[in-house]
């Protein structure tokens, strides 16, 4: 396997096919970093992510046989993107099967991508329903099936980010942040680099929820691993992708959920930049190697670019819980009057607000004791140890449910009620 002679292939395969993002240097991030800031910005692509490199480069790479018998492919919505606009350019039939769960918003959008040239069969409620029957689809049928990642052609598409980051920028390129998905992009990518930038460091991103340890230790828990770092073993299915991954990464970064959707609100905020949360990640990391990258040139890849910021009430709540400026408690109580005087009179400070309050009885062993949801909204995250402090003193019976392990998918059985959520204060 001669990876970078496919990823030089590609590239002359995508001239005037995929656009020439930009490579900027995004002066609030420098400013903020002490370093040179740079976004490959890949969610200018027509599809808004880079995957039209690798899904073009391998649909276009078929024979005339297999391009006329058709391909097939499973997708949870980006690379059905990709897979989609390939068949359009190059007017071959394309079957795409996807979760039922799959957001109509994305359903209309590959539909426009694909034109005439897709049909979209929805199956199964999660990724690995909807792969399992379009990988024996394809079998059955004997027709092309176009992984989202784990074949070469993909990753040597998808390397030609790589190249066009060197190309476009002659100084040194000390770090590059890339998110590592499905991995086809870090893979490409890093094989660039390793062949003509080998001392640039490049550093691999997910969301942390899929932690797993190099050492094949058990799964780092959502509560211990607060702004946790570490090298890992990627998904060992992804066979080529694994490989290539473990030989080229520097490093592995978990970003928080909390923390994406800061960055996604700071992105909107300051650049008016709207992207999807894991089209962010590279920007999200910084965070986490703010030393190491003091006076350095990064790169950064920005992907998955949207329309508009959907969830954004969702999204803020999120970013807040991560800054420490939401917290939710459980109390029992005597009287709810009683709470609710103690909290607005005694224990809340000048600039805090008590938005939530849901109060309930409950019996056990006969014994009948009344307890409330509640939600607090600090002006600063210290004020919670005074918060806290005076409630023991009160002789409060509570728990803070934010330290709850896997608190934010608790919380999503709540959405009901935050729905009728009102600012009593």
């Amino acid at each position: 396997m001669n990876l970078f002679k496919n990823i030089l292939q590609a590239q002359e395969r995508l001239q005037n096919i995929v656009l020439l993002t930009d490579l900027n240097e995004n002066l609030n991030l420098s400013k903020r970093y002490g370093a040179t800031i740079l976004l490959k910005r890949e969610d200018q692509q027509i599809n808004h992510s880079f995957s039209i490199r690798g899904v073009y480069n391998k649909i276009s790479s078929l024979s005339t046989n297999e391009k006329k018998k058709g391909i097939i492919s499973a997708s949870a919505g980006n690379h059905a993107q990709g897979v989609a606009l390939a068949c359009n350019l190059l007017k071959v039939m394309g079957k795409i099967y996807m979760p039922k769960t799959t957001t109509k918003q994305k359903i209309i959008k590959i539909q426009q991508f694909g034109k005439n040239y897709i049909e979209i069969i929805l199956v199964g409620t999660i990724f690995d329903d909807a792969y399992a029957i379009a990988a024996g689809d394809a079998s059955i049928h004997c027709k092309v099936f176009i992984h989202p990642f784990d074949d070469l052609k993909i990753i040597a598409g998808n390397g030609t980010v790589g190249m066009e980051i060197l190309e476009q920028y002659q100084k040194t390129i000390d770090y590059v942040f890339v998110p590592v998905e499905g991995g086809a992009l870090g893979a490409g990518l890093s094989s660039v680099f390793k062949q003509l930038s080998p001392h640039t460091k490049i550093i691999g991103v997910e969301t942390r929820s899929i932690t797993t340890s190099i050492d094949h230790e058990k799964d780092i828990s959502f509560e211990s691993t607060d702004q946790y770092i570490n090298k890992v073993s990627m998904n060992q299915a992804n066979n080529l992708v694994n490989e290539i991954l473990q030989k080229n990464l520097s490093d592995m970064v978990y970003i928080p959920k909390g923390k994406i959707c800061t960055t996604i609100l700071q992105l909107f905020n300051e650049e008016k930049l709207i992207v999807e949360p894991t089209g962010i990640l590279s920007i999200a990391a910084l965070d986490f190697y703010a030393e190491q990258i003091k006076g350095e040139n990064v790169v950064c890849i920005v992907d998955k670019g949207t329309q508009n910021l959907e969830r954004k009430s969702k999204i803020k709540e999120c970013s807040l819980l991560y800054q420490g400026l939401i917290h939710y408690f459980i109390i029992e109580f005597p009287q709810p009057s009683v709470v609710l005087n103690e909290f607005v009179n005694h224990i809340l400070g000048p600039h805090d607000k008590l938005t939530f309050f849901l109060a309930e009885k409950k019996k056990n062993n006969n014994v009948e004791t009344d307890s409330a949801l509640i939600k607090l909204e600090l002006k600063d995250p210290n004020n919670i140890l005074t918060i806290t402090s005076k409630m023991q003193k009160k002789g409060f019976k509570y728990q803070n449910i934010n330290k709850k392990q896997k608190f934010y998918n608790d919380m999503l059985q709540y959405s009901n009620i935050f729905k009728k959520e009102k600012e009593l204060i």
